[in-house]
């Protein structure tokens, strides 16, 4: 536990820091609460009041909230093309001069740095990395005679569906209420057939075709390849992300496609609120496209973390320091909550699991960020909205396609 005590970045102010985030999972929260009453302690005259929204709520509610007079302070943040608007929209702070101070900066790789980088400067601080990979219940695949290590290609994914299928096993889970777990599917077929070279000049528009081209095509076709199978459990087009976690967790299916935070959701969710437990949980990467450009070792997820409002008061930039310090960190990573991003608090990791999934990242040639965030909100959802609806066939794959450059066009 971080010490309390004067520290180097200490002020002496009667003021309250509003801090925004979006944990559900209650020790996890327990721990946020634990690191605002310990800045507190440090730093006498100043309190810190942290707010909770639900994902979905908080990604609807962000744009009115940063309009607010009473806008909170400290904010979770994915960075990518909302932070681009929000910076465009002046409402976040210029956080380049306080990392260049004290040796802050030092803590992280630039490439984790990137995701908060507009025009060169900084406006946010990264936490942890976010990896996207499937998730699977051991005792589930035993009992279908399936094998993940033998899960490398898109094929061998899909004999797995009908292995499981075939043993009366629900293969997949997925809460479409939230369409961008829908979306990881699309965007990862494109990594995998297009490579980061493809994703990156449709980004920036250099192409022709950009997000309509060829290898976005593909990879619906592939996605409704997988969905014609109708792997997912019932109901998963009105089932949410939290209630796809406890479904899981419940063994209602075999595999979830989800972030490495799927654990604490799991165990928020699921009706004994433990889930699979850790001796029963599985993980593999999204395999490999035959003839694809994409490297196989590329992954994809986020660098999730922390912005500062305009004109919060300069007490929300030390909490900031505080409570990404490597101390509480350090923390963080060694009760297996989420992978830190600095070297120092990766290294606590001791779940097996986890540091599976750190080492995937570790030997990473590519993390390619969220789509949807890098894309922005409004070309973002269009991408989300494009993925739900190929997996629910109400959409061609070029149709799908078309939509996710038309919405892109309209941005650049």
């Amino acid at each position: 536990m971080a010490a309390a005590g004067c520290l180097p970045w200490a002020v002496r102010a009667s003021t309250t820091v509003r801090w925004l985030h979006i944990e559900q999972n209650s020790v996890v929260a327990a721990f946020y609460e634990a690191a605002a009453r310990a800045f507190e302690a440090a730093t006498p005259g100043v309190k810190v009041h942290p707010q909770f929204l639900e994902n979905e709520s908080f990604k609807r509610k962000l744009t009115t909230l940063l309009q607010s007079r009473d806008r909170p302070h400290v904010l979770y943040s994915w960075g990518g093309g909302a932070l681009r608007e929000q910076v465009r929209a002046g409402v976040i702070e210029d956080l380049t001069a306080s990392l260049d101070q004290g040796g802050w900066r030092q803590q992280y790789s630039p490439i984790s740095l990137l995701p908060y980088t507009v025009n060169g400067r900084i406006y946010g601080v990264p936490m942890l990395t976010s990896l996207v990979g499937f998730f699977y219940s051991k005792p589930l695949f035993a009992k279908a005679g399936v094998t993940a290590e033998a899960i490398r290609t898109w094929d061998d994914l899909l004999a797995a569906v009908r292995k499981l299928q075939s043993a009366g096993i629900t293969p997949m889970v997925a809460g479409g209420a939230d369409k961008w777990t829908l979306m990881f599917y699309w965007a990862f077929l494109a990594l995998r057939l297009g490579g980061r070279a493809a994703l990156e000049l449709a980004m920036q528009g250099k192409t022709v075709d950009g997000f309509a081209g060829p290898s976005f095509v593909r990879a619906g076709e592939l996605f409704r390849q997988l969905t014609d199978m109708r792997p997912f459990q019932p109901g998963f087009l009105a089932a949410s992300y939290p209630q796809s976690a406890g479904q899981f967790g419940d063994g209602r299916g075999a595999m979830i496609l989800m972030l490495d935070q799927l654990r604490t959701a799991m165990q928020s969710n699921a009706a004994n609120k433990v889930g699979v437990p850790d001796a029963d949980l599985g993980w593999f990467p999204f395999p490999t496209v035959p003839g694809g450009k994409g490297h196989a070792d590329d992954t994809m997820g986020g660098m999730n973390g922390w912005l500062v409002t305009k004109g919060a008061p300069r007490e929300a930039v030390a909490f900031l320091r505080f409570f990404l310090s490597p101390a509480w960190q350090r923390q963080a990573g060694e009760s297996g909550w989420f992978i830190p991003v600095t070297p120092e608090a990766r290294a606590a990791l001791n779940k097996p699991l986890l540091q599976r999934m750190a080492e995937a990242v570790g030997r990473s040639p590519y993390h390619q960020l969220f789509l949807d965030q890098l894309l922005g909100p409004s070309a973002g959802a269009v991408l989300n909205d494009v993925a739900a609806d190929l997996a629910s066939q109400r959409l061609t794959p070029k149709a799908a396609a078309d939509r996710v450059q038309d919405a892109l066009r309209q941005t650049l």
